[in-house]
């Protein structure tokens, strides 16, 4: 079982950053993070994929925060990170983060985190 947990959110001024976490907590081992995937909803819209970060470290960007948004991965700390900068009001969302890891057993599990808000207002 994996219980993942999101963190980092909260209210910031425009033109500031913040960084995000989705990092799991299990009994099983984990060996690596496969994917890993940022999404956002505006209040009032609908989720819009961010960020995505592939298996072979390949990444991708919505057009909107390319050159101010960067997706990592710790697999360490089987931890997944957006860290945000530039921030602009048109980024106030619930921001939740999508991941696959693979175990020692070559099983795989994927799963969402609660989600987390990031106001950008001042």
């Amino acid at each position: 079982q994996v219980q993942l947990v999101e963190s980092g959110g909260g209210l910031v001024q425009p033109g500031g950053s913040l960084a995000l976490s989705c990092a799991a907590s299990t009994s099983g081992t984990i060996v690596n993070i496969n994917t890993l995937d940022w999404y956002r909803q505006p209040p009032g819209k609908q989720r819009e994929l961010v960020a995505s970060l592939g298996i072979d470290g390949s990444t991708n960007y919505a057009e909107s925060v390319k050159g101010r948004f960067t997706i990592s991965r710790d697999n360490a700390r089987n931890t997944g990170y957006l860290q945000m900068s530039s921030l602009k009001p048109e980024d106030t969302a619930d921001y939740v983060c999508n991941i696959e890891y693979r175990f020692t057993d070559d099983e795989t599990w994927n799963g969402w985190g609660q989600g987390i808000r990031v106001t950008v207002s001042s």
